[in-house]
């Protein structure tokens, strides 16, 4: 028990950063996106699956395009979860999107 106990209370191990950060995702990587959708179309998707804090489509730096992938963060694991369910491989602006939780990299 004594090795298990350093291991969660050593979070600079790949697995025990992974592990808990998994515990507490919101945060959800949507990929597969059309390029001409924008933060409020993603946003309108989304928040019927729970209350969002933050909707953010990536966009090229220099032509202001979007790259086709973005983040939505929930304000709860639960919606983020609800939402990854419902919305995996769905349409959304004639694109199958594509979704798994967003981890730091």
């Amino acid at each position: 028990m004594q090795r298990f106990n350093e291991f969660f209370l050593n979070y600079q191990t790949p697995l025990a950063r992974f592990v808990t950060s998994r515990h507490s995702c919101s945060k959800l990587f949507i990929g597969g996106l059309c390029y001409d959708t924008n933060e409020p179309v993603l946003k309108q998707a989304f928040e019927q699956h729970g209350e969002t804090i933050e909707v953010k489509v990536i966009c090229d730096h220099k032509s202001g395009k979007s790259k086709g992938y973005g983040f939505v963060k929930f304000t709860s694991e639960t919606a983020a979860s609800k939402a990854l369910k419902e919305m995996d491989g769905q349409l959304l602006d004639g694109r199958n999107i594509r979704i798994s939780f967003a981890h730091k990299g």
